[in-house]
């Protein structure tokens, strides 16, 4: 988690505000506006540059944390991530990557659209957004984009996972989701819906305050805000 969190976070944020800001218009006050459409573009980009680092750091973590269960049922030899890492080679660290894709796309699809707009609703008048207001509207978008994406989730997490019992693994997205459906029924694809929701929100609100405030500080606003409410903007001001 420590080696792949790091990259994964930033390319995916900085890729969601660079598209943003090549959507964006600027309104009469300066501000950044970016239709939803292309919001939601931005975001669905941003995760799908990430499963480039999300892909490996997950089907390492899945063979980690079930390989104690391997070792009590079928008398499997323990494994640390450097040999599952040499023993599933480049191309294996990619395996299941389309259903890595097809949770990660509309999970940022959903989160980044849903963060600006109760960060907006956080705010409310004040002229900045708090830490806490960051925190809140963070949990506020980890929820839904959590919970809505989790059957993708599941079908990922059945592929990356090592066959247990004799099972053969899943090779592909439309087997492993007819054979779920088929033996565990459509509530399967929810399972560990909740967990995901009490990870996502906190991890996501703490994420995006550390960036956003890092970002200030990097980037601390030079100009003042024009001092009325005139409909002019910033350039307008600092003219």
């Amino acid at each position: 988690q420590l080696v792949g969190v790091a990259p994964e976070k930033a390319i995916k944020l900085s890729v969601n505000d660079l598209l943003r800001g090549w959507f964006g218009e600027e309104d009469i006050e300066g501000n950044k506006q970016v239709a939803l459409p292309l919001e939601i573009i931005a975001g669905g980009s941003a995760g799908a540059s990430q499963v480039m680092f999300t892909n490996p750091l997950e089907i390492v973590k899945i063979r980690l944390q079930t390989i104690g269960e391997q070792v009590r049922l079928e008398g499997a030899t323990p494994k640390g991530a450097v040999t599952i890492v040499k023993e599933l080679g480049f191309f294996g660290l990619y395996k299941g990557a389309s259903a890595c894709l097809l949770r990660d796309v509309p999970f940022s699809a959903i989160y980044f659209p849903g963060y600006a707009s109760a960060k907006e609703w956080c705010t409310g008048d004040k002229d900045k957004a708090s830490p806490l207001d960051l925190l809140t509207a963070g949990a506020m978008a980890g929820a839904p984009a959590a919970s809505l994406t989790t059957p993708a989730d599941v079908i990922k997490t059945r592929m990356q996972v090592t066959g247990s019992g004799g099972k053969k693994p899943y090779n592909t997205i439309p087997e492993a989701a007819v054979d779920i459906m088929k033996n565990e029924g459509p509530t399967a694809f929810f399972k560990g819906a909740a967990a995901r929701v009490f990870r996502s929100s906190p991890q996501f609100a703490v994420t995006l305050m550390c960036y956003e405030l890092l970002h200030n500080l990097v980037h601390p606003e030079s100009e003042p805000r024009p001092p009325t409410n005139a409909p002019i903007s910033k350039k307008d001001y600092k003219d």
